[in-house]
């Protein structure tokens, strides 16, 4: 990454004034990692650090600790920083066991952590609702702690969060069929403040400084994983990367005051949906998936009655997705065109070609629209 790119991301980082967090995945990792270091030493490492995706490296004080001949267990407070998260002072803990050799890493729910009961998320039905990065995140350490202390990496790791099943009901686990708690989040590890105004602010400065470095290509993404799909796609730079978020509509209304040659917007399929359906904020608080739309347009796709009924009433975005792949219709594309066609209308005739990606949780492209 070169110092120009450095330096346009900082300056939009710094421009917000809020103090980042940390996600229940990284808490529940660095938990997991202590856990597991005194259960093989019989020490717990306080403060303990971890390695995120993004190659951060934060310490976590540890606020519980127990130790058996069979077990240990750990705790750390979460610490959204200053974002307005629910999960903010939850206590999140993992117990690890010695599992059978050759079985890897297991994941249990424990206590306030939600098991998943309806098909169409990133889980198999009956799974504890530990997301992928997440797990990675523990497999890797698990691994690492035995190569330091002489494990085999055979572990059993129970998850739980004090009052978790009270706090889920202020979250959209029960209404996605995770039953029972919290999930454990997160894909960098980092939670970014939520705040219109200044993250808002953040996508006009991205927008300008991408200008100003003559970037004739930008990409609003919604996430890190989106950001990885563009980049593999089109070779752009870290400065040519706008962190959107859920923000799709401050992306187009400055773009349209502020032309670029091209406009790549990328996401995941359920929030471009959302785009498809005229919602210029993708947040799930102010907008939701909405099947029946999706439905009315996989009937332009060559749904039959049968499937368009499945698709309505489908438990989420990516289980009718996945009907339709099933079923050979281009649902995925079908999103990827509408929603460029509503960006160009948000655009109004400014001198700024468009291009839409969909793609799953796994960054895999499930949909795109071609550039118009």
């Amino acid at each position: 990454m070169s110092s120009e790119a450095k330096g346009g991301r900082a300056a939009q980082l710094k421009h917000t004034g809020l103090r980042p967090g940390w996600t229940t995945g990284a808490c529940a990792t660095a938990a997991a990692t202590a856990a597991y270091t005194a259960l093989l030493s019989g020490d717990f490492p306080d403060p303990v650090t971890v390695t995120l995706p993004r190659g951060q490296t934060p310490s976590f004080a540890l606020a519980v600790e127990e130790l058996s001949a069979d077990r240990a267990m750990a705790g750390v407070v979460k610490d959204a920083g200053d974002d307005p998260d629910v999960t903010h002072g939850a206590l999140v803990r993992a117990t690890v066991r010695h599992a059978p050799p050759g079985s890897g890493v297991v994941f249990r729910a424990g206590p306030g952590v939600g098991t998943v009961t309806l098909p169409g998320l990133p889980l198999d039905v009956g799974e504890p609702a530990v997301n992928p990065v997440p797990r990675q995140m523990m497999r890797e350490h698990m691994a690492r702690v035995a190569a330091v202390h002489g494990g085999s990496g055979d572990v059993e790791i129970t998850l739980s969060v004090d009052q978790g099943e009270e706090i889920a009901r202020s979250t959209w686990n029960p209404r996605l069929g995770i039953l029972g708690g919290l999930s454990i989040l997160g894909t960098t590890g980092v939670v970014v403040p939520y705040s219109c105004s200044a993250w808002i602010d953040s996508i006009r400065r991205g927008v300008d400084v991408a200008r100003a470095a003559g970037r004739t290509h930008v990409a609003g993404c919604t996430g890190a994983t989106s950001e990885r799909t563009v980049v593999a796609e089109y070779g752009l730079p870290e400065i040519a990367l706008l962190d959107m978020g859920d923000f799709a509509g401050a992306v187009l209304k400055y773009v349209r005051r502020h032309p670029v040659d091209r406009l790549t917007v990328c996401g995941g399929f359920a929030k471009l949906s959302k785009l498809a359906a005229g919602h210029l904020d993708l947040h799930s608080a102010r907008s939701q998936v909405d099947k029946a739309f999706l439905a009315e347009l996989a009937r332009t796709g060559g749904a039959d009655d049968a499937l368009a009924e499945r698709i309505a009433t489908a438990n989420t975005g990516l289980a009718a997705l996945q009907l339709c792949a099933a079923a050979g219709v281009p649902l995925g594309d079908l999103v990827a065109v509408a929603a460029r066609d509503q960006a160009l209308s948000v655009l109004r005739g400014a001198p700024v070609a468009v291009d839409v990606i969909c793609i799953d949780r796994a960054g895999a492209v499930v949909g795109r629209s071609g550039v118009r």
